[in-house]
């Protein structure tokens, strides 16, 4: 049978990487097409197309690039492969594995197979002759470092197919067939442990239920306790330069709850960057007490590369999100920065001169933000596992403007909101997340408070709330203070800034740097908050203000000590009790 003829064409107009090129035969929205320079083949993307013309998005660099060129349209979207030999590698955008790229710096027409075929692995089949089987059904698995890793039945498989035959177990190629399945017409399709899906289509292999909410744990006081995030949640930390995007990213990479970690490097900074590629192979998992690379994967485009290629960084690294959730696996996928991504959209928006929007960014910039942060979530899979991908991403708005459209049109998508504070980050008050301007939209969900009344205690969302209470009177109270002087306000002005002050030191910083207060388990952030708030709530003796200010720094002093202590080791007992004593000091009759 003949096969179909690929479309062709020629370049017709050159805006630095939006390239238009006429074409002779059918050409779809999103399909992948490689532009002749002199030899090099340099990818690109439709992304639109009017009448014969088609308006792509090169992935390179276009200097050099003539009108007349020669460009073949492929047929297919912009995919990623998909199988074992993904997990701790470091790809770009385009999923091209950066370790065997060869020389400092990325050479234009240069792309690199994602997966080693020919590397071998040790199978175990699951499916049986017989079986009868739908896309995203388990045929067998491999050992992937430590993880299970699922061969599946492609996710382009439509309709219902019968078992034939499955490999023994033993070891065999990436490319190699391991299962026969047939049709329903009685026709043979092979199966290997690779397949292909493009990015921008999601994989849908679960099925539709009513989700649970699950608390998911990052060690991190101030997102677990006063903003927690959900597993299969979605929230983003807005924060301008400086105030520890980056690195409470990484504290969530480190402590949470996941069994796989995704870090999108979707045009950051390069020093950033580096850090990540240097930093991450070194850093042990807490979690399994291995590196933590080795349930890794990091996709990296530097501010440097074209902006299409950022624009691509995200739909890949959700799309291998997808694909290990599939496989019954919490995943946490981390972008960094979202902002340049917006920035790429908006770039190939005004050069298409289509209608701008708020500060020239695309009108439907929140739909396309929207439509990105659904794709994380909690899944049911056809076999009754579940799996997940919780997202979160930064923004960095220029000058620290929580106003911008990308921080607008993210809090309209997200559930999560980590503000992060200038002012905070100055005063080394860190993680800075601004306790009264971040939120979480989940603590009003039904079923997260029975979730949090039944596995924390039944009073715990009333002692969140009172916190945050705290923290806005104390507030108050310092501008108060801040205004008519220490002397000038009642010792209840103090007394009220003082008990937010214990919060705020106890509760909501924590040393990265120190191994124990690193990670907090919710049991003890249950405890250590029970006992701020016993504080809080106590009422407390002094003749002039001059008294609050020493006696409070005790209290907060012995508090920190219990949080670099282990948790109910002796030195913690014997620090709680020297702090019951303090506050017996002063405590009112």
């Amino acid at each position: 049978m003949e096969e179909n003829k690929l479309t062709t064409g020629k370049v017709s107009g050159i805006i630095a990487n939006l390239v238009i090129v006429e074409f002779d035969g059918p050409v779809s929205q999103n399909e992948i097409c490689f532009i002749n320079l002199a030899g090099v083949r340099l990818m690109a993307e439709v992304i639109k197309v009017l009448g014969n013309k088609a308006y792509t998005q090169v992935f390179e660099s276009t200097r050099g690039l003539k009108v007349g060129e020669t460009v073949e349209f492929m047929g297919h979207m912009l995919e990623v492969t998909l199988g074992p030999g993904i997990l701790s590698k470091n790809f770009d955008g385009l999923q091209n594995d950066l370790d065997t790229m060869v020389g400092t710096f990325l050479k234009r027409g240069e792309y690199t197979p994602a997966i080693d075929v020919d590397k071998a692995w040790e199978f175990t089949p699951i499916a049986k002759t017989g079986d009868v089987v739908i896309a995203g059904d388990w045929i067998g698995e491999v050992k992937e470092n430590w993880i299970g890793h699922k061969i599946m039945v492609p996710f382009k498989f439509e309709g219902k197919f019968t078992v034939k035959s499955v490999k023994p177990a033993g070891n065999y190629k990436a490319s190699e067939t391991i299962a026969v399945l047939t049709t329903a017409d009685g026709s043979d399709v092979n199966v290997t442990m690779v397949q292909k899906w493009p990015v921008k289509v999601p994989i849908k292999a679960y099925t539709e239920k009513p989700r649970p909410f699950r608390l998911m744990e990052t060690g991190v006081r101030i997102i677990d306790t006063m903003n927690p995030i959900v597993e299969g949640g979605t929230g983003f930390i807005p924060g301008p330069f400086g105030s520890g995007k980056t690195v409470l990213q990484h504290a969530l990479s480190k402590q949470a709850e996941a069994d796989m970690i995704i870090v999108a490097a979707c045009g950051e900074r390069a020093n950033e960057v580096v850090e990540i590629f240097t930093e991450f192979p070194e850093l042990d998992d807490p979690r399994t007490g291995r590196k933590l690379m080795e349930r890794t994967t990091i996709i990296a485009n530097t501010s440097n590369m074209p902006v299409a290629a950022r624009e691509a960084s995200v739909y890949t690294a959700m799309t291998i999100g997808e694909y290990y959730r599939s496989m019954g696996l919490r995943v946490l996928l981390l972008a960094d920065s979202t902002s340049r991504w917006a920035q790429a959209l908006r770039e190939m928006s005004n050069r298409m001169e289509e209608l701008p929007g708020p500060d020239a960014f695309p009108m439907d910039l929140p739909a396309i933000i929207s439509s990105f942060y659904a794709r994380a979530g909690y899944v049911f899979l056809n076999n009754g596992s579940t799996g997940s991908i919780t997202f979160i991403g930064t923004v960095s708005p220029a000058g620290g403007n929580l106003k911008e459209p990308v921080t607008e049109s993210t809090k309209k998508a997200a559930r999560c909101f980590f503000a992060l504070s200038q002012q905070r980050a100055d005063s080394k008050r860190y993680p800075a997340v601004d306790p009264i301007d971040s939120y979480s939209k989940y603590l009003e969900y039904p079923e997260l408070q029975e979730y949090l009344a039944k596995n924390i205690s039944p009073g715990w969302l009333d002692n969140v709330l009172e916190t945050k209470n705290i923290l806005l009177r104390g507030k108050e109270s310092y501008e108060q203070i801040n205004i008519l002087g220490d002397d000038g306000v009642p010792i209840d002005y103090h007394l009220r800034y003082w008990k937010s002050e214990v919060i705020d030191f106890v509760i909501l910083q924590q040393d990265a740097f120190d191994k124990t207060d690193a990670s907090s388990p919710i049991k003890r952030q249950k405890i250590m908050l029970e006992k701020v708030l016993d504080v809080c709530r106590s009422d407390f003796n002094f003749d002039n203000f001059e008294e609050v200010n020493p006696y409070f720094k005790r209290i907060i002093n012995v508090f920190k000590q219990m949080n670099y202590s282990l948790f109910e080791s002796e030195d913690f007992k014997t620090y709680e009790a020297e702090l019951e004593v303090i506050i017996k000091e002063r405590k009112a009759a």
